[in-house]
Formats: C-alpha cells, sequence, structure tokens
C-alpha cells in the first residue's frame, strides 16, 4: 500500500542505523510497554537501546530477523507500506531504504 508522509516526525533519539538482528538474538525489554505507542516496548539488543514490537519477542529472544532502523523522511515523501505492526509501519522510500515509520505521520493513497 502507498503512503504519504504528512507529519514533521520529531524525536528524542539521535537517528541510528542499526544492524540487522538475527532471529533468536536476546532482548532485554522493559516490563512496561511504550506509553504513547502500545505495543512496543524499550529494549536493549545487543548493547543498543531501542523498542521492539512486543509480539517479536518470546522468552527473552526475536521471533524473527529485526531492525529496529526508523527511516528518515520528510512531508511529502512517498513510501510503500510492507508491514503494520500496531502503531508503527515497516516501509520503504522512493530510494530503496527501508525503515520504521510511525502510523499517525502517514496517509494512505
Amino acid at each position: 500500500m502507498k503512503a504519504r508522509i504528512v507529519v514533521k516526525l520529531f524525536t528524542d533519539w539521535e537517528y541510528t542505523a542499526f544492524p540487522t538482528f538475527p532471529k533468536g538474538t536476546p532482548v532485554k525489554m522493559a516490563a512496561e510497554q511504550d506509553e504513547f505507542f502500545l505495543g512496543w516496548h524499550e529494549a536493549e539488543i545487543e548493547g543498543h537501546a531501542t523498542f521492539v514490537p512486543y509480539h517479536f519477542v518470546e522468552e527473552g529472544l526475536l521471533t524473527c530477523d529485526y531492525n529496529p532502523t526508523e527511516l528518515r523522511s520528510n512531508v511529502g515523501d512517498m513510501i510503500e507500506i510492507n508491514e503494520i505492526h500496531k502503531t508503527w509501519l515497516l516501509a520503504t522510500d522512493q530510494h530503496g531504504n527501508q525503515g520504521w515509520v510511525p502510523s499517525l505521520a502517514v496517509v494512505s493513497c
């Protein structure tokens, strides 16, 4: 599904391009889910502070390959939504870059 970025994204996090963590990688998840993005937890993966959808972790291990990199985008950019995980979308931009975008920042086209 195609979508357009409609909200300038601001983040407390410095932009980080993460490696892809393979299925089976240990994850230290916060006990409580994030208060703004339900279904997501603060986590530490191989020393990297990030967030992870709760359903990607079972018994402290990733259940699938996972890259938490957020997609850098600007208002008006077009993206292709690949997957939807609660309040975040895994998307690809027009340059082939893949990453996560909050659903509140897009409208479908």
